[in-house]
């Protein structure tokens, strides 16, 4: 395989998601096996680092994004709804952004009209992501309180939707 092949599939799997972006339905895809998530130690724009492993104990939804990417963009603003009805609670929200500088990521998150309040990581390096199951761009995951990826989303999706908030509450409660 040629090396632009990969970048070549990400994109067209990308692009197949933009047109489906309409009739996706809200809904996430469990995770046989629920393999352990692979840990991370990552900076947000502030230089704070945030470990995943540190959040054991609590239900984790982690999103790997871009802000070339239409559906990731369109997503943030009911990242940030959901945000606001389960933080607080064993609750947390990583948005992963994938090979991108603060200038860039901070002009974005003017332009979403919403004030995103969850923790926004940089993978400067794209080290990150590889060690996921990610095939596109966003591909979301819903961590256990046990540190075991039990959904994936592929795709964008309107996170405050009442269906995926009640799977995602489900996993709180049932920790």
């Amino acid at each position: 395989m040629k090396p632009a092949a990969p970048f070549v599939l990400v994109l067209a799997l990308m692009l197949l998601q933009v047109a489906r972006a309409d009739s996706t339905p809200q809904t996430m895809t469990a995770v046989p096996d629920k393999p352990a998530a692979p840990d991370f130690a990552l900076q947000d724009a502030e230089r704070k680092l945030h470990r995943l492993s540190e959040q054991r104990g609590k239900v984790v939804l982690v999103n790997f994004w871009a802000t070339w990417c239409p559906p990731c963009r369109r997503e943030m603003p009911s990242m940030q709804r959901a945000w606001k009805k389960l933080q607080g609670r064993n609750f947390e929200m990583y948005a992963v952004n994938v090979g991108e500088d603060e200038d860039t990521i901070f002009g974005f998150t003017f332009s979403t009209g919403v004030e995103l309040t969850f923790p926004i990581l940089l993978d400067r390096d794209a080290l990150v992501i590889k060690a996921w199951p990610v095939i596109a761009l966003p591909t979301s995951f819903v961590i256990d309180p046990q540190g075991r990826i039990v959904y994936r989303a592929v795709g964008g999706r309107e996170w405050d939707d009442p269906q995926l908030l009640r799977q995602i509450r489900e996993l709180m409660d049932n920790k």
